[in-house]
């Protein structure tokens, strides 16, 4: 399964998500940002190389609604409610990124 995280500017939670996730056997991943000072802005070609879009917060999610609504259709789109109070590869980032996504994915492999 193709799984994009995004956040604001995808330097903290997406890009720790990706490499927390990279070389998964069972999940691709990339990450993105809605900001335009994101490292590595979303585009529709991420939108549309997913199966699941996963946001930290529910202004991404609103963000991908209102900006890219054609290409988010039929999408799974799920808010992971994690704040930005973290650094890149915070051991508690790392867990609840690992927790959210087993819980959302168990038994779909």
């Amino acid at each position: 399964m193709k799984l994009l995280f995004i956040c604001s500017r995808n330097l903290i939670r997406s890009l720790t998500a990706e490499a927390c996730f990279r070389g998964d056997p069972v999940h691709t991943v990339r990450s993105a940002g809605t900001e335009p000072s994101a490292r590595r802005r979303v585009t529709p070609g991420d939108l549309g190389w997913a199966d699941a879009i996963l946001v930290m917060e529910k202004k991404h999610a609103a963000y991908l609604k209102s900006r890219f609504p054609e290409d988010i259709e039929g999408k799974r789109l799920i808010v992971l409610q994690i704040p930005d109070d973290y650094e890149f590869g915070d051991p508690d980032l790392v867990a609840q990124l690992r927790g959210r996504v087993e819980e959302e994915f168990q038994g779909r492999r």
